[in-house]
């Protein structure tokens, strides 16, 4: 024989449990000038001898980005300008491209070779060539 369980509809109990489960469960979104900007996409890839970084920049011209390497942290910092061309008797109704500074940060597993780091920047995409630093063999002490 079936279990035939009675619900409320109009519990507040219940309610309140339905109300925080959507709430929790859908994904927020703020939808501003710093969450576009503020968030630099990478995609990173390794192999035995190096890392490769795949970073978007758009709107970023080659010479307002620096990337700064220090042991097996990689640094990227980026700015972007505004260019207004405003003519005579001319205005802005509305403008949704934006302009600031984008910082990026993260560690690697290995050190970086600084010295033999590539750098490219082609349509919008910085890529990074990172070696891994060599280290030297092992060195077995001989116990007297």
């Amino acid at each position: 024989m079936a279990n035939i369980v009675r619900r409320d509809p109009f519990a507040i109990d219940d309610l309140f449990d339905d109300l925080m489960r959507g709430f929790f469960v859908r994904p927020m979104h703020y939808p501003s000038e710093v969450q576009a900007l503020g968030h630099v996409k990478i995609d990173v890839k390794e192999d035995d001898k190096s890392y490769t970084v795949h970073a978007d920049l758009p709107g970023v011209k080659k010479e307002d980005i620096h990337v700064n390497i220090e042991g097996n942290t990689v640094a990227i910092n980026a700015e972007v300008k505004r260019e207004s061309e405003q003519k005579e008797g001319e205005k802005v109704l509305h403008s949704e491209r934006y302009y600031g500074k984008v910082y990026r940060s993260f560690t690697l597993g290995h050190d970086i070779d600084e010295a033999a780091a590539k750098a490219k920047f082609e349509n919008g995409v910085l890529d990074l060539t990172l070696p891994k630093k060599t280290t030297g063999a092992a060195k077995r002490l001989t116990i007297d």
